[in-house]
């Protein structure tokens, strides 16, 4: 089965998601909310609020009220991704101008923070703390790391144990409470959200070394935006780290990074993308998210047989092995 079957699988719901997700960001203000839809038209996969529903069928069901969930978990995505293209002074995002590169800096920064506000706003709507406080903390981690990653920039001596944290705050966390809140909202036992927030950690963390990979070795059609663009921003990843591992690749690397560096990034990159990938890094980088993508199919080990824990196995073979 492929992973645009479970789409359409739940196509009726996520329909209606996307619907709540055009009145969550609405404002009277124009152009408040002319940059607020501007990157939910661009579209995505909406990965996070699909995990959202799965998890949400291991409990009671009703749409009304895990919507509370989907849309906050997609509005918290879009907004970290308006603030990182001012960071990353990205142009493109998904084959699209971003809000910096079509306004400025600072509406994309006010942007970012309305559309923060709005998921906020959205999730109180259901009365249970727990869910409020394990959302507000996970937004307090995302900034955590994505400061860290600021503060790593062009940072070789930095270890793959940094890395590893760093991407767990910025990307496997938010997937990992999609799952847990999607079952909390649902009123799912604890026992099920906990395994459902370990699978989506373990799914998380793949996600994100995929998507590494995916920037050293994806076409510019594929991945949306210009390959190498994380080594122009500053930013070293697994595949990096490891190819920095190799005794015949380190000086070379360590050169052509500082080389980079000291145009910040205004530069071809070509020569550094083909020493990563004639090194071992991207087998190693990829061998560690299969590992990630099998600790996540043992979570789901103990719980019900439903169709939703074989479409959430389905998804997290599909994001190890993903092309785009």
């Amino acid at each position: 089965m492929k992973i645009l079957d479970i789409y359409a699988r739940l196509k009726r719901d996520m329909n209606y998601i996307e619907k709540e997700l055009e009145k969550s960001i609405y404002s009277d203000y124009t152009i408040m909310r002319e940059t607020s839809a501007h990157l939910l038209k661009a579209g995505g996969k909406r990965i996070r609020p699909v995990f959202v529903l799965l998890a949400g069928q291991f409990g009671n069901y009703q749409l009304d009220q895990i919507k509370h969930v989907a849309v906050p978990m997609e509005l918290i995505h879009m907004a970290s991704l308006v603030h990182d293209d001012v960071i990353d002074d990205a142009d493109t995002r998904r084959g699209q101008l971003t809000v910096k590169s079509k306004w400025d800096n600072r509406i994309a920064m006010y942007t970012g923070d309305y559309i923060f506000a709005k998921a906020l706003g959205v999730v109180t709507q259901l009365p249970n703390p727990w869910i409020h406080q394990i959302m507000s903390k996970a937004i307090m981690e995302m900034s955590i790391g994505e400061m860290e990653q600021i503060r790593f920039f062009f940072h070789t001596g930095q270890t793959i144990r940094n890395y590893l944290l760093r991407i767990k705050r910025k990307t496997a966390l938010l997937i990992a409470i999609s799952c847990q809140l999607g079952a909390i909202a649902a009123n799912a036992p604890k026992s099920v959200s906990q395994k459902l927030f370990l699978f989506g950690y373990n799914v998380g963390m793949a996600f994100q070394i995929r998507d590494d990979v995916l920037d050293l070795c994806g076409t510019e059609q594929q991945i949306g935006k210009p390959p190498g663009s994380d080594i122009k921003q500053g930013n070293i990843t697994l595949p990096m780290l490891l190819a920095l591992q190799e005794e015949s690749l380190r000086e070379p690397l360590l050169q052509e990074i500082a080389r980079i560096q000291a145009v910040d990034g205004q530069t071809d990159v070509s020569a550094f993308i083909r020493m990563i990938r004639g090194s071992n890094g991207i087998v190693k980088a990829e061998a560690m998210a299969a590992r990630y993508i099998e600790k996540a199919i043992v979570a789901l080990k103990d719980l019900p047989d439903l169709q939703a824990k074989k479409d959430l196995i389905r998804i997290a073979h599909f994001v190890g092995n993903r092309s785009y």
